[in-house]
């Protein structure tokens, strides 16, 4: 099962004020250089999305209500609907605040049929978390992660989906081919001038084309395109790093937009590692390039740190060092991590710092 909250940070604002309830609500840095966070729904009717320049998200949708991040907030609301999911199985893989991948296969009822178990469990997570929180999730129900993940965004928001064994081509074969991990922005225009628009006809096309348009990697995309995936939910265990990523649903090719996802990433590290009064010694940047390729960066210091400037200060130096040595090519994926972790804690509030 792969959970993802709707709109989470806007639908928090929304909450705790019933005035923005309906309206276009914009979560993220409000400076000349600011980055959407999360958009509600009703801005992402008007184009607005995560990663955009705040002064794009200001062109599209001026009657917004523009709003600085309260990390605290969202991480105290996460934690709730963590403890939701851990009531419906042992096995969780948060993804980030907001998302995780939840391993029900031994938690299902044993007197329903396999289907109808998935569907009622799904169906009650989501009543679970509305119910002590409020807020909206959508749920995607498979034999894997890539399937599960698919089914979550399906029919956002408020979605439950179930992708049977059996019908996991009828499921994939109409999806645009750019919903396939790693399919990005240099390599979709040579699929769609190829023809290539769905992933069934990505699915069905000769392997010798495939290669010829995806390189050593045609294999691993087709069997994503064949609904293959053997990665399994790995729970968190005792602490050993505290990290944050985000994966773009577009190459970002701008330095300063990717700063500003840093800094949003490290003041939440910064937060969690605050609320279990543990610091780190070793900061570490990973990023995915245009090309799939993923790189990671890391310094160790003299002392531990838990603080968002400390870590967004080695964080920034690091990506730019990343930035200096390779010439930048866009990014899809960027993250945050402190690891070394240590008891102790120089936590300082976010907010204030955002």
């Amino acid at each position: 099962m792969h959970v993802d909250m709707d709109a989470f940070y806007a639908a928090i604002e929304q909450l705790d004020n019933p005035r923005l309830k309906g309206q276009p609500v914009i979560v993220g840095g409000l400076g000349q250089r600011g980055v959407v966070a999360t958009a509600s729904y009703e801005a992402r009717r008007f184009g607005v999305h995560s990663a955009m320049p705040m002064a794009r998200a200001r062109v599209l949708c001026r009657a917004a209500h523009f709003i600085r991040p309260r990390i605290s907030r969202y991480r105290e609301v996460s934690r709730q609907i963590f403890d939701i999911f851990d009531r419906f199985s042992p096995l969780v893989e948060g993804l980030s605040m907001d998302e995780a991948f939840l391993d029900i296969s031994a938690c299902l009822p044993s007197r329903q049929p396999r289907a109808e178990a998935l569907r009622e469990t799904g169906r009650g997570l989501q009543q679970a978390i509305y119910a002590n929180t409020g807020l909206t999730a959508s749920v995607g129900m498979a034999h894997n992660k890539l399937l599960a993940k698919l089914g979550s965004d399906y029919r956002k928001p408020r979605g439950r989906t179930y992708v049977a064994f059996e019908k996991v081509h009828l499921f994939l074969d109409p999806l645009p081919v750019g919903r396939l991990w790693g399919i990005g922005k240099q390599t979709l225009p040579r699929l769609q001038q190829a023809g290539i628009l769905t992933i069934g006809q990505l699915r069905r096309s000769p392997p010798s084309l495939l290669e010829t348009l995806l390189g050593q990697r045609w294999q691993h995309y087709l069997r994503l395109a064949n609904g293959v995936d053997q990665r399994v939910v790995k729970p968190e265990r005792a602490d050993k790093s505290i990290s944050r990523e985000t994966t773009f649903s577009q190459d970002i090719a701008e330095q300063e937009p990717l700063l500003e996802i840093l800094r949003l990433h490290a003041a939440e590290v910064a937060q969690r590692a605050g609320a279990k009064s543990l610091s780190g010694r070793t900061v570490s940047i990973k990023l995915r390039d245009r090309h799939f390729a993923t790189i990671s960066r890391s310094r160790t210091l003299p002392h531990a740190i838990n603080s968002t400037d400390d870590i967004f200060a080695q964080a920034r130096q690091l990506f730019q060092d990343w930035c200096d040595s390779s010439g930048f090519p866009a990014v899809r994926l960027i993250g945050v991590g402190i690891s070394n972790l240590q008891a102790g804690d120089d936590h300082q509030p976010v907010d204030e710092l955002l």
